[in-house]
């Protein structure tokens, strides 16, 4: 208990001796400063402008941050909204005119020599021609709803027969419906099988070019990394 004491006590003393040299410390910096004004005074004015203009900077930077955010959200709603719309007309095709509207964007971005199976049993091959570059284009073709997702077990047979039957350069399935099943979108990056879901689609029916939806590859903002096997 004692030695407990003790160390108050000790404590107590550093507490007030800080003090006291803090009150000391004041009372020589207000008389330094008290002699010394007509230095001091410009720059505190001078800091207190900085301040108020860093303020004043920062403030109107985020203001413009916030403005140019909703900008791009809005620029991306009405995106979307206008390929929407475009993908009214294409989802009241029937399948067979849904495969030959897809080898007419074909052919409106360059491609040659395109033909559409149009018949069952075409082992994946609804479409058919040559790239610009001369690299041959086999396209599979789903026409589903809006809602769905594209199953892996579709991917499977696409990735059996685009490039095994057909000799595809590039591989392009095609669909009408939102997404792919993330078994289907694993399948199609690793085996190089260019996914275009709905909204790639709409932006190929509003004029983005073949060449430029390729690498997109069903992420529909770039590319992403390939998934492990």
């Amino acid at each position: 208990m004692a030695a407990r004491r003790r160390r108050r006590r000790l404590k107590k003393r550093t507490r007030r001796q800080l003090q006291g040299w803090g009150a000391v410390a004041a009372v020589v910096a207000v008389v330094w400063v008290a002699g010394h004004w007509a230095v001091v005074w410009p720059v505190l004015v001078a800091l207190f402008a900085a301040v108020v203009v860093g303020g004043a900077g920062w403030t109107v930077l985020r203001a413009h941050r916030r403005e140019v955010g909703q900008d791009r959200a809005w620029r991306a709603q009405e995106e979307a909204r206008v390929r929407e719309l475009s993908m009214a007309e294409v989802d009241a095709l029937s399948w067979q005119e849904f495969e030959a509207y897809v080898a007419e964007l074909c052919r409106r971005d360059g491609c040659t020599k395109v033909v559409v199976s149009g018949k069952s049993g075409d082992l994946g091959a609804d479409v058919i021609g040559y790239l610009a570059d001369g690299r041959k284009l086999v396209v599979q073709c789903k026409k589903y709803a809006p809602h769905r997702s594209v199953p892996s077990q579709d991917m499977q047979k696409f990735v059996g027969t685009a490039r095994l039957e057909h000799g595809a350069d590039v591989a392009l399935f095609v669909t009408t419906c939102r997404s792919f099943t993330r078994d289907a979108l694993g399948l199609a990056l690793r085996q190089d099988i260019v996914a275009l879901h709905r909204d790639l689609l709409g932006a190929w029916v509003k004029g983005a070019h073949l060449e430029t939806l390729i690498p997109l590859n069903g992420s529909g903002g770039g590319a992403r990394r390939r998934p492990s096997a």
